[in-house]
């Protein structure tokens, strides 16, 4: 990599009294590089120029865990059905706010102040009757007992099971792919035999999903993605 690739800008340069330099990167991606009072221009740019590589890496690191775009529910904007993303159609009229054919989604036009709300309630619905199919399926192939199924609104937390053995998950779930709803579910499955997050616990998950890592993985990378917010 030559020179010129590497080079990396100063967004702001802070000079105090300090003994050293220093490079923030901050969630913008702007750069701030902090220097001694008398050090030269010519000696700062030398050092970011030698964190070039570091800088790139904190900049990537910024705009993976960055959060989504807000929704505009706009003609052509993507959104997630059991782990797939599907076009949204605006059009003209249709009996019902929102409709959902298997390639696409379309919104009625006269629905779009209220697209929100229309996403929220179709979302809701195909949840609920997707963990009821498949949460008691799960729970008789693994020999697990639970009291019932809760849906939840939560933001972050994907599933729950409370001491009584009441499952809860939130709607969101239905936008992650099959395998990873399948993990969140068998994770509270679990907890109805082991309620904390023993070794015991992750040692019978892994008997269950031995590849359970990647899907936890994929939660932490793509879960901000499940939201219409």
């Amino acid at each position: 990599m030559n020179r010129q690739q590497r080079s990396a800008p100063i967004d702001r340069l802070v000079r105090s009294r300090r003994k050293s330099v220093a490079i923030f990167v901050y969630p913008d991606e702007t750069v701030e590089v902090r220097a001694p009072l008398k050090l030269s221009e010519a000696r700062i740019r030398q050092f970011v120029e030698q964190h070039a590589d570091w800088i790139a890496r904190q900049k990537e690191r910024m705009r993976k865990h960055a959060p989504p775009p807000a929704r505009e529910f706009a003609e052509g904007e993507e959104f997630f059905f059991l782990g797939r993303s599907f076009p949204l159609k605006v059009v003209p009229r249709q009996r019902a706010a929102l409709i959902f054919d298997g390639d696409s989604f379309r919104l009625a036009k006269s629905a779009l102040p209220r697209a929100k709300e229309a996403f929220t309630r179709w979302y809701k619905g195909q949840a609920l009757l997707y963990l009821v199919w498949r949460v008691p399926a799960l729970a008789i192939e693994h020999g697990f007992r639970y009291q019932k199924i809760r849906l939840s609104s939560a933001r972050t937390r994907w599933g729950s099971c409370s001491v009584k053995g009441t499952l809860s998950f939130t709607w969101r779930l239905v936008m992650a792919p099959p395998e990873v709803v399948d993990y969140v579910i068998l994770h509270e499955l679990v907890h109805t035999k082991i309620k904390n997050h023993s070794k015991d616990f992750w040692t019978r998950l892994e008997e269950i999903m031995p590849d359970y890592k990647k899907h936890v993985a994929w939660l932490k990378q793509n879960g901000r993605f499940l939201t219409i917010e």
